[in-house]
C-alpha cells in the first residue's frame, strides 16, 4: 500500500452570493410567461445522424471510493464490474473514470506513469474485463485523462532537471523568478503571485512553471516529442477499449504570458490537433473537456467542429442551486466564473443558461450539463438534505437539454460531512446499512488511512458513517425500497432523457413562472412534450391554471388534486 502525502496546492475559491426571488403582484392563479428559448434559437443542430454521447447519459465514478473487493478499504476495478448491473438498473450508458493511472498521490492527478494502472485499484488484466463487461452491458467507459501536467517523480521530470536529452525541454523552464508586479500568478485568479506557478528546482537551478502546484509541472506542449508521447498514450488506451477521454484543466495546455495564462489561442489549436489524431485512430472516441469558465469562452473549445465534442456546463449547477438554496454561496475551484457573480433566485436564469449556450459559437450540443463534481460540494450537502429539494435538482438538470453528468451518490443523495477539504466530496458510496456501509469488508475505509492526508488531519468517518447508518435512508439499498426515493426519480429521469426525443437538444425550452413560486419547463418537438411542474416555495400551492390536456403524469408523489406540495415536483407528458 503506498502512502500519499498532501499536495501543497492552495485552493483558490471564487465565490458568488444569490439574491432573494423577487416578489410579483400577479393574481396567484395566473400564468406569468418570465422567459421561454423558441425552437428556432435552440435548435442549431444539423439533420447529420448523432453521435454516441449526444444520447448518453454519463456517471462519474472516484475510483477509489466506488466498491471494494479486495478488502484493503480501496475502491477497485473488480468492484465496479461488480456493480455494473446496478448501474444498468439504474440506467447510465456512459460512465467517466477519474485518474486510474499510476500515480503518488489519492487523487491520481498527477501520474507517473502513463501505461500502468493505479496498483490500488487492481491489475491490467482487471481494467480490461471492466471494459469488456461494460461493453456487454452496453456502457461506454472513458478516462480521466490529465495532459496539462504530471508528477515531479515522474521520470522525465527527474531527467529534464539533471538536463538530459531528450527531456531538458519536455517541461517550461527558465532562469530566474519573475519578480513581483509582473503579472504571474494563479492562471484562474487575478491576483499577482509569481510563486503560486514557478518553482524553484535544486538539480537545474532553475525555475519550472506548475499551474497546479510544485508537485505538478506543466508539460512543455509546443514540444514534438511531448505531443507525440501524449499522442502514443492516446492511443495505447484506445486500443484498450476505451470510448474516449474527459481531457482535465484544458484551459491551462500553453500559456502565452503573465497576460495569457489561460484560453490562449495555442491551447485552442492544440486541442484541436490532439482531437484529430485521437479521431485517426478512432472516429467515434468522444473528447470533453473540463473548461472552467463562463460558456462564452467554453465555447471556444468547439473550434468549428474541429475541437472537442464537448465541454462541461458549469454554470448550470450554479443556477439551479440559487434556486434552491439561494443562500448559498458557489464555488468556482479552479475556474474563472465571472457570470456567476451574482446569482438571482429566479427561474429566468435557466433559460439564460440555456440561450446563452445556444448563442455562443457552439451548437447546442457541446454543452454537457452537470450539478456537481469531485471539486465541488456535493448538491445534497449544499441543500442540508432536502430530499424534496435535491429531486428539484434533479429534475431541472435532466430538463436541460445536452449530455447530463451524474456524480456518483448524487442518486441517493449522498452528502458529506463537512467543507474543507476535497476528500469530504469524495468519500465511500453507501450501497446498504451494514458496517462500512457496505462499500468494503474491511474495519476501515482509505479515509482512515490517515497517512494520506498529512499528520493532524482528522479522522472523521466513523462519526459520520455512524450518522449515516442511523438515518437508514442515505443507501442505494433503503432508495431502491422506497418508491419516492431520489433514487427511483433519477431512474426515472434517466429512462425518459433516453426515450423522449424532446428531451434532446433539438427540443425547444420553454421556462413559465407562476406567481406562487411554481415553475413549469416545457419541452417540445414534432408533438411530443414534456412538462416539468417544479414548486420552489416552502408551502403548497395551488397549480389549477397549468394547463394539463393531453398530458399524463409520470410523477406525482407531491400532488394531492390541484394542489403541489412545498417543494413539489410533478412530471407531465404526451403519448409517446
Amino acid at each position: 500500500m503506498k502512502a500519499f502525502t498532501l499536495s501543497a496546492l492552495a485552493l483558490s475559491l471564487l465565490l458568488a452570493g444569490c439574491k432573494p426571488a423577487p416578489t410579483s403582484d400577479t393574481e396567484p392563479n395566473t400564468v406569468q410567461t418570465v422567459t421561454a428559448v423558441q425552437q428556432s434559437a435552440v435548435t442549431k443542430e444539423s439533420a447529420a445522424a448523432k453521435d454516441w454521447w449526444q444520447d448518453a447519459v454519463f456517471y462519474q465514478i472516484w475510483p477509489r471510493s466506488f466498491y471494494d473487493t479486495s478488502g484493503d478499504g480501496h475502491g477497485d476495478f473488480n468492484g465496479m464490474t461488480a456493480k455494473l448491473p446496478y448501474l444498468q438498473e439504474l440506467g447510465v450508458n456512459a460512465l467517466w473514470l477519474t485518474p486510474m493511472f499510476e500515480a503518488p498521490s489519492y487523487h491520481g492527478y498527477d501520474f507517473t506513469e502513463f501505461y500502468q494502472v493505479e496498483s490500488d485499484y487492481g491489475t491490467m488484466a482487471e481494467f480490461e474485463a471492466f471494459i469488456q463487461a461494460a461493453d456487454a452491458k452496453g456502457m461506454k467507459v472513458i478516462l480521466d485523462l490529465v495532459i496539462n501536467h504530471i508528477s515531479s517523480e515522474h521520470d522525465w521530470f527527474k531527467r529534464s532537471a539533471a538536463g538530459e536529452a531528450p527531456y531538458k525541454d519536455y517541461f517550461v523552464w527558465r532562469d530566474d523568478m519573475p519578480p513581483a508586479g509582473s503579472g504571474w500568478g494563479n492562471a484562474w485568479s487575478d491576483n499577482d503571485k509569481p510563486e503560486a506557478v514557478w518553482h524553484y528546482n535544486d538539480t537545474r537551478k532553475a525555475w519550472y512553471y506548475a499551474a497546479f502546484g510544485a508537485s505538478q509541472p506543466d508539460l512543455n506542449l509546443r514540444h514534438p516529442d511531448v505531443i507525440a508521447e501524449m499522442e502514443k498514450m492516446a492511443k495505447f488506451w484506445l486500443d484498450k477499449g476505451v470510448a474516449g477521454f474527459r481531457l482535465d484543466a484544458v484551459r491551462f495546455a500553453m500559456e502565452g504570458g503573465p497576460d495569457a495564462q489561460a484560453d490562449t489561442d495555442e491551447t485552442i489549436a492544440y486541442w484541436q490537433d490532439f482531437n484529430q489524431y485521437v479521431k485517426s485512430v478512432n472516429p467515434e472516441a468522444y473528447l470533453v473537456g473540463e473548461a472552467w469558465v463562463d460558456i462564452p469562452v467554453a465555447a471556444r473549445y468547439y473550434g468549428g467542429g474541429k475541437g472537442l465534442d464537448q465541454g462541461f456546463d458549469f454554470e448550470v449547477g450554479y443556477k439551479i442551486l440559487g434556486l434552491l438554496q439561494p443562500n448559498a454561496g458557489s464555488e468556482a475551484q479552479f475556474g474563472t466564473m465571472q457570470s456567476n457573480a451574482k446569482q438571482v433566485a429566479d427561474a429566468s436564469v435557466l433559460q439564460q443558461n440555456v440561450q446563452q449556450r445556444s448563442d455562443s459559437v457552439a451548437p447546442l450540443h457541446f454543452f454537457a450539463p452537470f450539478l456537481t463534481n469531485h471539486d465541488q460540494e456535493r448538491i445534497a450537502y449544499q441543500l442540508k438534505q432536502h430530499d424534496a429539494k435535491a429531486k428539484l435538482a434533479a429534475a431541472m438538470l435532466f430538463s436541460s437539454p445536452g449530455t447530463p453528468y451524474i456524480y456518483y451518490g448524487e442518486e441517493i443523495g449522498l452528502t458529506q460531512d463537512r467543507s474543507g477539504h476535497d476528500v469530504f466530496k469524495r468519500a465511500p458510496m453507501q450501497w446498504d446499512n451494514s458496517k462500512q456501509a457496505g462499500f468494503t469488508k474491511a474495519d476501515s475505509s482509505w479515509v482512515e488511512q490517515m497517512d494520506l492526508f498529512g499528520e493532524g488531519f482528522p479522522n472523521w468517518w466513523p462519526d459520520f458513517l455512524a450518522k449515516q447508518l442511523q438515518a437508514e435512508d442515505r443507501s442505494v439499498a433503503a432508495q431502491q425500497a422506497q418508491p419516492d426515493s431520489i433514487w427511483q426519480l433519477y431512474k426515472l429521469l434517466i429512462a425518459q432523457k433516453k426515450q423522449r426525443p424532446e428531451l434532446g437538444t433539438d427540443g425547444s425550452y420553454a421556462v413559465t413562472q407562476l406567481a406562487n413560486g411554481v415553475v413549469q419547463i416545457s419541452r417540445e418537438l414534432n408533438g411530443s412534450k414534456t412538462l416539468f411542474v417544479l414548486n420552489l416555495s416552502d408551502s403548497a400551492q395551488d397549480i389549477s391554471a397549468i394547463n394539463r390536456d393531453g398530458l399524463t403524469t409520470n410523477w406525482a408523489f407531491d400532488l394531492d388534486g390541484n394542489t403541489l406540495a412545498a417543494n413539489g415536483l410533478l412530471l407531465l407528458q404526451s403519448a409517446p
